[in-house]
């Protein structure tokens, strides 16, 4: 039986995004690329022969912003408008009728927010720098030791992921294990710094340790484990797309 996985996907591009200002709290939308991408990405990622086959995930975390919740509008998991914890934030993308039906539930959460920048919020890493410069702050400023000064520190971000972390091995990951079961997989969809300290966590790394890892707007990413243990988390740096379709001529 596969490995449960998380499946991490950053939210599609924005203005912000594009010209690298810090997006905490604010709530900017997609760009008309940004969206025409992550449905891209739908269509290459989602399917029952697909990296993500809808039905065997098993839960969906969703972060609070308005551009995470249309990135997962787009990527049309055949989940009904009706059953989303929010009002739509677009038009829809038509129903893949060749894609079996997600059961999963869709929970947004304040764990999977992005860093609350504080007093960096839309401000470029230039900018931060010179006026760090011009307050007297010894250093380059570097947010995975830094933190943000009226928003949260490297810690605040470590425990409410830890939480997060802990909720999905506990409810969905080890059941899924011990019981052998194939409907284990997980989806985030949040935004680029909280998903990479999410992976760093992950793997048991503290965010001083360094941004690692990257991940692009509109990118996929999977966390998983080695040996199908749960004591073992790991980066799955290549995931296989599934072949084990039902055979519906049967």
């Amino acid at each position: 039986m596969a490995t449960p996985r998380v499946f991490i996907i950053r939210h599609g591009e924005t203005e912000w995004s594009l010209n690298g200002r810090h997006t905490g709290v604010s709530d900017i939308p997609l760009t008309a690329n940004g969206e025409r991408r992550v449905r891209a990405t739908g269509q290459a990622m989602v399917g029952d022969d697909r990296l993500i086959v809808p039905r065997k995930l098993a839960h969906i975390y969703v972060s609070p912003r308005k551009r995470a919740q249309r990135t997962f509008e787009l990527l049309n998991l055949g989940i009904p408008t009706a059953d989303l914890p929010w009002n739509v934030h677009g038009d829809q993308p038509s129903p893949r009728p060749t894609v079996s039906r997600c059961g999963a539930a869709v929970e947004v959460t304040e764990d999977i927010r992005e860093w609350d920048y504080g007093d960096y919020e839309g401000v470029t890493s230039p900018e931060i720098r010179r006026r760090r410069a011009e307050e007297g702050y010894e250093g380059v400023w570097d947010i995975w030791r830094d933190g943000c000064p009226g928003g949260e520190s490297p810690q605040d971000v470590t425990e409410r992921l830890d939480r997060l972390i802990d909720e999905i091995r506990e409810n969905y990951h080890r059941s899924a294990i011990e019981n052998a079961t194939s409907c284990g997989d997980v989806l985030v969809i949040a935004h680029g710094h909280i998903l990479r300290a999410f992976a760093m966590r992950w793997a048991r790394k503290t965010l001083q340790d360094g941004p690692t890892f990257l991940l692009e707007a509109g990118g996929v990413g999977t966390l998983s484990y080695e040996h199908n243990s749960i004591d073992e988390p790991a980066i799955l740096l290549g995931g296989a797309f599934a072949v084990d379709i039902p055979d519906k001529s049967i």
